[in-house]
Parts: structure tokens; sequence; C-alpha cells
């Protein structure tokens, strides 16, 4: 072991910025928030009408989440990593670490990749994000020095590829649709289905079937299986996404973010250190566009009957909504650091993200537990707005435990042993409180 690399330590607790904590607690309950609806029904993420309820309180809540939070969390979590990986290397570097910063960053992120497998294969979350963070990761390694305008004028570069790549979705998912209608009317008349017809024909029923009352009960069923029986049944999946994600939607979904994430708090707007006024119309600005688009994109699904060209049609703006959101809920979270009131639950939701990484794993323990075989089997059984019961409760049990944990101890034992791994160098864990 290098004891020069020993050197350079992990930054003290003085050292944090409260803002960025609290916020990244903040963000972490938003994230269960909409994760929870992949964790405990099936195919419901996004379509109320798969299963969870699409009438009632189970309407309102898949409206309300996602006017507000589907993709303005995620973008706000991609946003924290982006600002935290900058903030890591930065402090490495100006305490003269030199080449060894890049040799802890990179082998930081390499440990977090590997956390991020076992987070998703082993812990049964075919939804984690840290294998995309962690590659990601390496490119922030990259860009971090440029100046604020750059960063954003790169990330809105990749936002604009994203949407293009969306708006090209669409029309192959138009031209899918018109062939699946042109082979029905091939059956009726008798004629014989050509090698594309036959293709569209075989991937619409394969949609069709997982969202039949057939397919989402023997999704059901095999969550409710023993834990090697769901870790074999979601690790094709795991599989998909991770090569999918990773090509598709990481750089204009997850890098732009963490871009525009370092130029914010180049700019010091993420240190809660502007003004009243500054936070207010940044949160009043992003709320009127994003909300706005965000609305007009649920009324065109709800008036097309939430039909596979609806949704399909309404991901062409969206970044125009969740990017503007994310940056009213960034303005509004700015004000509640700032206001002199309420200190005890910043104390708490400070605690939550300082631990954000175990925090965060530990919603995919909980789901496991709750909804799989391993433990109680429920998957499936919770209609869309009850699952939010479960998500207010995990809320408590986090807001609690983790201001009570860290009085003990210096990090979470995530963090801890993440920190451990990437310095090469056991840290204190308990604090000395005597």
């Amino acid at each position: 072991m290098n004891t020069q690399t020993n050197s350079f330590t992990s930054h003290k607790a003085s050292e944090r910025i409260i803002s960025l904590d609290v916020m990244r607690g903040i963000v972490l309950f938003g994230i269960l928030l909409m994760n929870i609806n992949g964790m405990g029904l099936a195919g419901s993420y996004s379509d109320p009408t798969v299963s969870g309820g699409d009438t009632g309180w189970n309407l309102t809540t898949w409206i309300t989440t996602n006017l507000s939070f589907e993709g303005t969390m995620r973008a706000l979590f991609s946003l924290l990593f982006g600002v935290g990986m900058f903030i890591f290397l930065d402090r490495l570097e100006k305490k003269g670490a030199g080449i060894k910063a890049a040799n802890i960053y990179f082998r930081r992120l390499i440990w977090l990749l590997i956390f991020g497998l076992i987070h998703g294969y082993l812990l049964l979350w075919t939804g984690e994000i840290l294998y995309d963070y962690a590659l990601m990761g390496f490119m922030v390694f990259s860009f971090r020095n440029l100046s604020p305008k750059k960063l954003i004028l790169t990330a809105f570069l990749l936002f604009s590829i994203g949407a293009l790549w969306n708006y090209a979705d669409y029309k192959k998912d138009v031209k899918l649709v018109n062939q699946v209608e042109l082979a029905e009317s091939y059956k009726v008349e008798g004629k014989e289905l050509t090698k594309e017809l036959k293709e569209a024909t075989a991937k619409w029923e394969e949609r069709e079937w997982k969202r039949s009352p057939e397919g989402i009960e023997d999704f059901n069923t095999n969550m409710r299986k023993g834990y090697l029986d769901v870790l074999v049944f979601l690790a094709p999946e795991n599989q998909y996404t991770d090569k999918y994600w990773t090509y598709r939607y990481d750089l204009w979904d997850i890098f732009s973010m963490m871009l525009l994430g370092i130029a914010l708090f180049k700019w010091n707007i993420l240190s809660a250190e502007k003004s009243y006024k500054f936070y207010g119309t940044m949160a009043v600005i992003g709320y009127l566009i994003g909300l706005s688009i965000n609305y007009y994109e649920i009324l065109s699904i709800i008036e097309g009957d939430f039909s596979f060209l609806s949704f399909s049609k309404s991901n062409i703006t969206y970044d125009l909504g969740r990017v503007p959101v994310a940056i009213g809920h960034i303005g509004l979270i700015m004000l509640f650091c700032k206001l002199p009131f309420l200190k005890w639950l910043k104390s708490s939701l400070a605690a939550v993200g300082k631990m954000a990484l175990t925090n965060y794993v530990m919603h995919s323990v909980f789901a496991m537990f709750i909804f799989t075989g391993v433990g109680f089997g429920l998957f499936g059984t919770f209609q869309r707005y009850e699952l939010l019961y479960i998500v207010f409760s995990i809320w408590i049990i986090q807001l609690i435990i983790s201001p009570i944990w860290l009085k003990y101890y210096q990090f979470g034992p995530l963090e801890w042993i993440w920190r451990n791994l990437s310095y090469l160098k056991k840290h204190p864990f308990k604090k000395n409180n005597s």
C-alpha cells in the first residue's frame, strides 16, 4: 500500500456543504416515490393502465407524480452525483494529490460500478442507477474544468440529441402501429404477411401479452418466488438495461445533468449563497415552463386514452419538461435551506443525504423483503396509491435512523466501505463521543 496515497484522506464533516446534503436527502426520497412503482408493480412505472389502477386516487397519484417528479428526481440525483464527484476531485487536487487524485477518483468509480452490479443483480432492483453513474463519472473527469457556460452548452447539445432520438423513436413507433394495422387488414383479406409485417406483429403481440392479465399474473408469480428464482428471473432484464440504457439514455439523460450540476455549483447556486429573490425567481420560471409542458404531455396521454403512441409522442418534449421542473425544485430547495425554521427537518434530511448510498440501497432491501418471496411476497398486491404508504413509512424510518446513526458513526456503512476501497486506507468508523 502506497503511504503517499494514504496521506490524501477524505474530506472532513466540517467541509461538507449542508445545502447539498439537504437536497440529496430530499431527492433520494423523491427517487423512491418514483421507483416504488417498478419495485411493487409489473409494468406500471409510466403506464397506469397496466397494473396498479388508473382511476380515482390511483389516477390522481399517477398524474401528480408524473407532473412533478417523473424524470426530475433522476435528473437531480444525476446532477448531485456530478457535483459530488467534481468536489471530490477538486479537493484532492487542492491538497496536492497530483496524479494520485486520478487514481483515487477512478478507483472510486470502479467500485461504484461493482456496487451497481451487486445492487441490480443480487438485491433484485432492475432500475438501479449506480452502474450508469459510474460509467458517466469516467467522462466527468475530462469535462469538469470547462467554464460554466461551456458545460451548459455541452449539456444543451446532449439534451438536443436525446430529443432528436426520442422523435426518431416516435416515428418508428408510428410505423410499427401502421404495420400492425396493415397486417390486420391483410389477415382479414386473406393475404400473406411480408417478413416485415410478421416481425411487427410479433413485436406487438409480445408487448400486448406483457400488458395482459395473463402476462401480469405471470410476472407477479415469478416475483413472489424465492430469492434464487427471482434473481434468475430478473437477470436477463438487468443485463438488457445495463447494455441498452448505457448507449440509449446515459449521455443525454444522466451525463448532461452532471455537467449542468457542475456549472450551477461553480456559479454558487447549489450552496444556498444567492438571494431569496434569485431562488424564488428560479423556482417560478422553472415551474412555469416545466409544469406547463408536463401538464400538456399528461393531458395528451389521457386524451389519447393512454395509447402506445400517446406515451411515445410525450417523450419528444420529455427533457423540455423535466429539466425546467428540476431547476424549479432546486430553487425551492435552496429557499428551504435558507429559511430560518424547520432546522430539525433540515438536519434530518442532511443526515439522510450524507448516507445517500446506504439509504438508496436500503430502498431495494426494503422492497426485496416486502414484495418478493424473500419476505412477504406482496408484489402486485397493492394499488398505485397504496404504495405511497410504504414510501412514507420508509421516509420516516430513514429520517429517524440516519441522524441517530451519524451521532455515533462518521459515515453510513456503505459510505465507509466505499471510502476505504477508494483510498486504500481504513478510515475511523465510530465517533469519539467521550
